[in-house]
């Protein structure tokens, strides 16, 4: 608790110092993400105080997914936004001002396909309906899965369902099986009778979740863009060094219960930084889309990829060897 109690003591010094007139100095910033763990980096810089030690004020926005917020990057009505690689690929072949500043999270165990107790394996799912969220981490998880079991994307039948509400929808019997994210795998297996996890993406693919910018608002905005990146920073070592505590941030911030948040923090690693993997992944989810047709054009690496925040905040964590990666 050394490391979260230094970060609140230095957040409130700071504020009480100057009472009304330091929370008058702070500068005003909008952030955007979906509603699970896998983001803990907002909740707990927002709930640790860390934004305001920075200068920031800053209002979390949630929305059903990180993804789907990415695309209020565009126009800057959201200065920063947290989701999957595939969302940052679509959103950036709309306006290529979006960018990559960091990845977030490493998703170990985290998503899943789940099924009725009518299904046994992915291949009794052909010809039934398979709830994913479109231009999410959700339909990369799923593409992947066929991919490697050598099935066909067209013997299936998609069904665009947002993640809070792919749950409800299985209970209906609107969809027989989704792929998504936690919590919801975990929410349908204790909510609905005879559901169950017919696979998780452990030996499939390791998704990861990138924090994304506008690249104009970055440049127009330095020093505020500077302290948001280092509150990320801040926020990852608060994390990884006291996980009990940033647990305990991330139940109150989602109003999650705290036995389900300590059930699945275990699931992710949270790293802030820029490495071979991250570009790795790129590429994979860059393939997909090129496979599917959702690509326009090219991703061009070298706009997409923006390493200047986080070299000027932690060097150390920028440790990419080549863009595109060498595969």
């Amino acid at each position: 608790m050394k490391k979260i109690a230094t970060v609140l003591a230095a957040a409130g010094l700071a504020l009480a110092a100057g009472g009304a007139a330091v929370a008058a100095e702070l500068t005003k910033m909008t952030i955007a993400t979906g509603v699970d763990p896998a983001f803990s980096q907002f909740y707990v810089a927002k709930e640790s105080g860390i934004f305001e030690k920075n200068g920031l004020d800053v209002s979390v926005n949630t929305g059903p997914s990180g993804s789907a917020m990415v695309a209020f990057l565009i126009g800057n009505q959201v200065h920063a936004a947290y989701g999957s690689e595939n969302s940052g690929v679509l959103n950036n072949q709309v306006d290529d001002r979006v960018v990559t500043v960091g990845e977030g999270t490493f998703l170990k165990r985290w998503l899943s396909v789940v099924a009725n107790d009518q299904i046994k394996t992915i291949e009794d799912l052909k010809g039934k309906r398979v709830g994913v969220a479109q231009a999410t981490g959700s339909e990369t998880f799923w593409l992947s899965v066929l991919k490697n079991l050598n099935l066909k994307a067209e013997d299936y039948e998609v069904v665009n369902v947002e993640a809070p509400e792919m749950v409800a929808a299985l209970e209906r019997g609107n969809i027989d099986a989704f792929s998504v994210w936690e919590p919801w795998p975990t929410r349908a297996v204790m909510s609905v009778e005879g559901a169950k996890i017919l696979l998780d993406n452990e030996g499939f693919l390791n998704l990861r979740n990138l924090v994304f910018m506008n690249r104009d608002w970055i440049e127009e905005n330095p020093e505020t863009a500077e302290a948001f990146m280092r509150s990320m920073v801040e926020a990852t070592e608060l994390i990884n060094d006291d996980r009990e505590a940033a647990t305990q941030m991330v139940a109150n911030f989602l109003r999650m219960p705290l036995d389900l948040a300590t059930e699945l923090m275990p699931k992710l690693d949270f790293n802030m930084d820029l490495s071979d993997g991250t570009m790795e992944n790129i590429a994979t989810v860059e393939e997909q889309l090129k496979r599917i047709g959702k690509l326009q054009k090219d991703l061009d690496w070298e706009k997409f990829v923006y390493p200047d925040l986080l070299k000027k905040v932690a060097p150390e964590r920028v440790t990419y060897t080549s863009i595109p990666p060498k595969m």
